[in-house]
């Protein structure tokens, strides 16, 4: 039993992957959540696991990555059981679970974090996105331009869509606007962008993953998920670190509650437009800032923070593979050019961000990390990016990189496309 794969217990493994085989030898699987829950479990930790193995892979994020895209490409080639591919996508889209995860996460590192930390790195951490968003445009427009796909080509169609926020937040819209204003098919040039996101997406997790190396080897340039040099009563770091008297009751309580602040922020959404996690972030910072939350609930909260950083994200990445990665779109991006566009653009983009998150005295890979988030792949890229790196506590930082700052890229770009035309 002390033998894992992932945190799976070895006889539970062999279990759990017996049962499912024999229920798809009867070409069927349960449609019941445990299953569901097994599936996912199995699936997730078996590829991060392999993932992790692979040398020099391993090290820059290979359990994140093998987790992804390794899903995505057997379904492409129809590897994976059809039963399973199918439970697995109708579990996913019907549950939604990203934003529930995404709910955990973000209010467990937030009531975790000291109060003028937790300010002074939100006002601070604008400034690295900001000179990173201008010198990525920049920069990727340049070599593109270069490499002979044209200026306007290089930015509206390979710089723009890396920054957008993914894609429903970010592909989707930049599509219609762009339909509207070149009066072109809106599916065609929705075809045309999504590759560069998911392209620009594993670009990031490859350099998030090699900033965690550095990382360990310059340890004074990194707060290993913190933006700033930590303060009394900024998260923990381990369990061990945690008031003694914290129950179950506490940790059901800061569950619920988190949940309560997303509900708030799907509220926000139907009255305001604004994205239900962006709204919750905001309403946590200010439960955060306020006191309204006593220490015992904030404890909890970290506990519910760190199971689902533990337990759920590799089911979670195995389950974006599956049911939201289209292996051919990722394909479509591979021609020489858009390739070195691409790259050149996130690596300056996190350059940048290092760079500048180091003037304005932030930890430097932290900083640059949660610029990679800018060009991430929406709220899965943003748990792809920060797995790779191992600084999941950075989420809240993550969705203002890739919910505002994407907004105001998408924004930003119809308003200067529709004056060039």
């Amino acid at each position: 039993m002390e033998l894992r794969i992932g945190v799976i217990p070895l006889p539970v493994y062999v279990i759990c992957l017996g049962v499912l085989t024999y229920f798809l030898l009867r070409g069927k699987l349960p449609t019941e959540i445990n299953v569901a829950i097994a599936v996912l479990a199995i699936g997730g930790f078996s590829c991060a696991e392999l993932g992790k193995r692979l040398p020099l892979i391993g090290r820059i994020g290979g359990g994140a990555i093998f987790a992804t895209f390794i899903p995505s490409a057997l379904v492409y080639y129809k590897l994976l059981p059809a039963p399973v591919v199918s439970s697995v996508t109708d579990f996913t889209r019907s549950t939604n679970f990203l934003y529930l995860f995404i709910t955990a996460i973000i209010v467990g590192s937030i009531l975790g974090m000291d109060r003028k930390v937790l300010i002074s790195g939100f006002m601070r951490i604008f400034v690295p996105l900001a000179a990173g968003s201008v010198a990525a445009a920049i920069v990727g427009t340049a070599v593109g331009t270069l490499l002979g796909l044209g200026a306007r080509h290089s930015l509206f169609f390979l710089v723009v869509p890396i920054m957008a926020g993914g894609v429903g937040e970010g592909a989707i819209p930049l599509s219609v606007g762009y339909a509207q204003i070149l009066h072109q098919p809106q599916g065609e040039l929705f075809a045309e962008v999504l590759p560069v996101v998911m392209l620009g997406s594993l670009t990031a997790i490859l350099l998030s993953g090699g900033l965690n190396m550095l990382g360990k080897r310059y340890r004074h340039l990194t707060g290993e998920g913190r933006l700033q040099p930590a303060a009394a009563g900024d998260l923990p770091q381990s369990e061990q670190d945690l008031p003694p008297d914290v129950q179950v009751n506490d940790i059901v309580a800061a569950g619920l509650f988190a949940i309560s602040l997303y509900l708030l922020g799907l509220l926000c959404n139907a009255l305001f437009g604004l994205p239900a996690p962006v709204a919750m972030l905001f309403l946590t910072v200010v439960v955060k800032l306020a006191r309204l939350a006593p220490a015992r609930l904030q404890a909890g909260a970290f506990f519910v923070f760190r199971f689902f950083q533990v337990g759920v994200t590799y089911p979670l990445l195995f389950a974006i593979g599956v049911a939201l990665t289209p292996w051919q779109t990722l394909m479509a991006a591979f021609v020489l050019p858009k390739l070195i566009t691409i790259f050149a653009t996130v690596t300056t983009l996190v350059a940048t961000g290092f760079i500048v998150g180091k003037w304005v005295k932030l930890y430097p890979i932290d900083a640059a990390i949660v610029n990679a988030c800018h060009s991430g792949q929406g709220g899965t890229g943003d748990v792809a990016i920060l797995t790779a790196a191992n600084r999941m506590q950075l989420m809240p930082f993550a969705q203002i990189a890739t919910r505002i700052g994407g907004a105001l890229t998408v924004t930003l770009a119809l308003i200067l496309l529709a004056r060039f035309v």
